[in-house]
């Protein structure tokens, strides 16, 4: 990639040591350093948090067709997004058809886009492909698999890893282009009905996170990724916030999906991502109503939002779209500055 790691002899060394396979740390637990990658899409996002925000839209499946929910955007407002969003996803044909969605995020960063990749993931103790239901993404974990799953050299810990590399092999390949991704694994961590989530505590869901990460980053040396630890907007938020927050050490920026269109984009909710944050950019992972140009103003700090595919055009009129995308405070693709720049 074209960031550079800035390094020293020391780090290095206390890299190569930690990092050495089925090695444990002598003080359990410390969090891993992290690497120190200048990242153009992060520092993007850090000079424009407090004043713009980048409008987003993610492109669910099929995989055949990466950009659909993107080209729907402009068919209606005459603008591209500024994030573009895909999905690894789970069925056999969109497994297939991986390849088309790394390319269209290739394209869409020589575009000067913001991307951004997504992975709905096949329960690891059961059959991948496979779909949404009981039986899939949707399904459960025993509290005796849990365990099993999080245990270093364990069968489900192994799957787990072998998926794992299964996307770093095309996660690579972006690394390889150049191409920096904002990569929201394990997405709605609070979020029960999958089955990564809802586990609370140091042993739960996010000890898959810190996993998850340290095998990516470590082991695969996917030096390419901007971690995007997220979770969605459910009445227990302030509590979620720390039970769900995996360490300051393991994410670059904190989402919160907003799917509760009772309390909407609520002050309380902005406050407690910034607290969470730790500092951190912040931004809404997931929306269906989108939020207005007068709500971004209030809470600037949201560095993006991203709409929901096929909901975003059921849950707001092409006129409230348009005036969004219009707003002098939303950054559309034709205002990226460009990657090279």
């Amino acid at each position: 990639m074209n960031a550079l790691f800035k390094h020293s002899t020391i780090f290095i060394v206390l890299l190569s040591f930690s990092c050495g396979a089925g090695n444990k740390s002598i003080v359990d637990p410390v969090p891993p350093p992290v690497p120190q990658v200048k990242y153009k899409t992060l520092e993007y996002l850090k000079a424009i948090s407090g004043s713009k925000t980048l409008f987003g839209i993610h492109n669910r499946e099929p995989n055949s067709k990466p950009a659909q929910w993107t080209e729907e955007v402009f068919k209606q407002t005459g603008k591209y997004p500024a994030l573009w969003s895909g999905d690894f996803l789970f069925q056999e044909e969109n497994i297939r058809d991986r390849p088309a969605m790394i390319a269209e995020a290739v394209r869409q960063w020589k575009n000067g886009a913001v991307v951004n990749i997504m992975w709905h993931a096949c329960n690891p103790a059961l059959a991948q492909p496979c779909g949404w239901d009981d039986k899939g993404v949707k399904s459960q974990l025993s509290d005796a698999q849990w365990k099993e799953l999080i245990t270093t050299g364990t069968g489900l810990n192994n799957r787990w890893k072998a998926m794992m590399d299964e996307v770093s092999i095309h996660l690579n390949i972006l690394k390889q282009q150049g191409v920096e991704v904002l990569w929201r694994p394990l997405h709605e961590m609070n979020q029960g009905v999958f089955w990564w989530g809802g586990r609370p505590g140091p042993e739960g869901t996010r000890k898959l996170w810190q996993l998850t990460y340290d095998y990516m980053v470590k082991e695969k040396k996917l030096t390419n990724l901007i971690w995007v630890w997220d979770i969605q907007d459910f009445p227990t938020l302030a509590t979620d916030a720390v039970q769900y927050n995996p360490g300051i050490n393991y994410y670059d920026l904190a989402a919160l999906d907003i799917y509760d269109d009772a309390s909407g984009f609520s002050n309380e909710k902005y406050n407690i991502m910034l607290q969470a944050s730790g500092g951190k950019p912040i931004a809404l992972g997931e929306c269906q109503k989108l939020p207005t140009a007068a709500v971004l103003a209030a809470q600037p700090k949201w560095t993006f939002f991203m709409g929901w595919s096929e909901l975003v055009f059921s849950h707001n009129s092409t006129e409230s779209i348009r005036n969004l995308i219009n707003a002098p405070n939303i950054i559309t693709l034709d205002q990226m500055p460009g990657w090279n720049n």
